[in-house]
């Protein structure tokens, strides 16, 4: 974890504890880190889980790389330290939220091992779920809807990941979804059962219940 610059700070104790916000909301929170190619599924995904998830009452969020990138990050590009700087700071935003009970769904690129495992580190225990969205290059550069990979390959995006950029897909991933071999809400339904197998989530109408 990197010391901060500021002097004479400390951490404050909230009246409310994470452990009063989880029995409210029936849940516990989690950061479901979803990374993967461009075009690979990620957002449409964490999209659908976030949609499931307000159905049946639990309190989450999701985090894109791309919206993040027109406040928070606004001034970061693309460099592999930029990369990291990227993610460090949406792992803390992350985290915050983790801590107050809310599961969190990350849409990001995210392409080195290294910055994720980063991102691991600083969470508590259970509190990091890594999701490999597995799509091979082929495919979403077939997909390509904002035609991206395009433009990459003629050389008009410098530093485009899995073009000119490395990614490194995960070695232990919790969860692997194969976004060509099922259809986004197969793949949504597949983490809902994750997070219901894990007892991240213990009663669908949520108030004033907590796990057995």
């Amino acid at each position: 974890m990197q010391a901060p610059k500021s002097t004479n700070i400390s951490r404050n104790q909230t009246l409310v504890t994470r452990g009063d916000r989880e029995r409210r909301l029936g849940q516990r929170g989690v950061t479901l880190w979803f990374t993967g190619l461009s075009a690979s599924g990620k957002s449409s995904v964490a999209n659908l889980v976030d949609q499931m998830l307000l159905e049946r009452g639990a309190q989450s969020c999701v985090l894109d790389g791309d919206n993040i990138r027109f406040g928070l990050n606004s001034d970061l590009g693309f460099s592999p330290e930029d990369r990291t700087e990227n993610i460090r700071r949406i792992s803390e935003v992350a985290k915050l939220f983790t801590q107050n009970g809310v599961i969190v769904l990350t849409a990001f690129i995210s392409p080195y091992r290294a910055d994720r495992d980063k991102a691991r580190a600083i969470q508590e225990p259970r509190d990091f779920v890594e999701i490999f969205v597995d799509c091979p290059l082929e495919e979403c550069e077939r997909r390509d809807p904002r035609g991206l990979y395009a433009k990459a390959r003629a050389g008009k995006i410098p530093e485009f990941t899995g073009i000119s950029a490395p990614y490194e897909a995960p070695l232990r991933p919790e969860l692997v979804l194969n976004t060509v071999g099922e259809t986004p809400e197969e793949s949504a339904g597949r983490v809902i059962a994750y997070l219901e197998q894990n007892r991240y989530l213990w009663r669908e109408d949520a108030a004033l219940s907590e796990p057995a």
